[in-house]
């Protein structure tokens, strides 16, 4: 077998999964309830969040927050502050694609 699989949780429940970790990229699987919120923090790479249920509300180094829904890719450039939580009344739920990965690049800000 050449390709290798990975899994991820279907939940309603919070949950932030690392589903992929290897020498290329990072990716992870976020689903966050209804009035729930991702900590704040900054990205560690370059990041592709992709949204495949609910509505990401994204705030960028503490400017307003824009709505992103199911289709929409974010990329959000490396050392910047993250803002994200659950902007509608449904489960949201989004991979984060992470590349190169996190721990080929140098230090984040302080936050």
């Amino acid at each position: 077998m050449i390709e290798k699989v990975y899994h991820y949780k279907r939940t309603e429940n919070f949950v932030m999964d690392k589903v992929v970790d290897d020498e290329r990229a990072n990716i992870n699987h976020i689903v966050v309830q209804p009035g729930g919120t991702v900590p704040v923090h900054v990205a560690n790479s370059n990041v592709y969040q992709i949204v495949v249920r609910g509505t990401l509300s994204l705030s960028l180094e503490d400017g307003e927050p824009h709505l992103y829904t199911v289709g929409d890719i974010i990329s959000v450039p490396f050392n910047t502050k993250m803002t994200i939580r659950n902007g509608g009344a449904d489960t949201l739920e989004f991979f984060v694609v992470k590349t190169p990965n996190p721990r080929d690049m140098p230090a984040t800000k302080s936050i």
